[in-house]
């Protein structure tokens, strides 16, 4: 007889151990890390602090993600919250670059205007294409320059289409030496809420 014969009976019987209550105490099973046997109330005790622990790591898991969740949306609500006041285009700019680096602690930015900068067509083309940011370990068309010196040592990037009046206006990339920074799987909530505040931001200046 297979054990998954034996296993399925079990299951199609539930009453069997109450018929034979005798057979729970004479029940012996290997101890799970060796040595020794054990009963199988023991077993069932031992399975259930597993099952505990591994709760326990689950609900750490999930507090220290929502710790993270937290954490962020203060340093995007900081970021938002210097963007106000009577700032000329220029001004804007630079400030947006300086609070990247400050508050998100992202060690490279490039921020071009089409007003000031025109891209090329493959960068309109794909900057037009995205609705959302875009994640990856290679840097996309010609934007690689960008970066100046620094470009042949980034290993990731982050790219945020700005809009505003339903247009595209410009592009942000956010680069990092660390090829795990930024990955095309990464969730982008946060950098669409950066990149939605900044277009409503230069939506008077365009």
């Amino acid at each position: 007889m297979r054990s998954e014969d034996v296993a399925q009976y079990l299951q199609d019987n539930p009453l069997f151990f109450e018929e034979h209550a005798e057979m729970l105490s004479q029940i012996n099973l290997p101890h799970p890390h060796g040595g020794r046997t054990i009963s199988l109330s023991e077993r069932q005790l031992l399975t259930l602090r597993e099952r505990v622990k591994e709760l326990e790591k689950k609900l750490h898991e999930l507090l220290e993600f929502a710790k993270e969740n937290d954490a962020l949306q203060l340093k995007v609500h900081q970021f938002n919250c210097a963007l106000f006041g009577p700032h000329d285009r220029s001004t804007l700019q630079s400030l947006i670059v300086h609070n990247l680096r400050d508050i998100f602690a992202v060690p490279h930015v490039a921020l071009h205007l089409w007003k000031d900068e025109p891209p090329s067509s493959e960068v309109l083309a794909f900057a037009d294409l995205h609705q959302q940011p875009v994640c990856a370990h290679h840097a996309v068309h010609d934007t690689l320059p960008w970066f100046g010196e620094s470009a042949e040592h980034l290993r990731s990037f982050a790219y945020l289409p700005l809009r505003a009046h339903g247009q595209t206006i410009g592009l942000l990339i956010l680069a990092s030496e660390d090829k795990e920074r930024f990955y095309p799987e990464m969730g982008t909530l946060f950098l669409q809420r950066i990149a939605e505040t900044l277009g409503s931001a230069f939506n008077l200046h365009v």
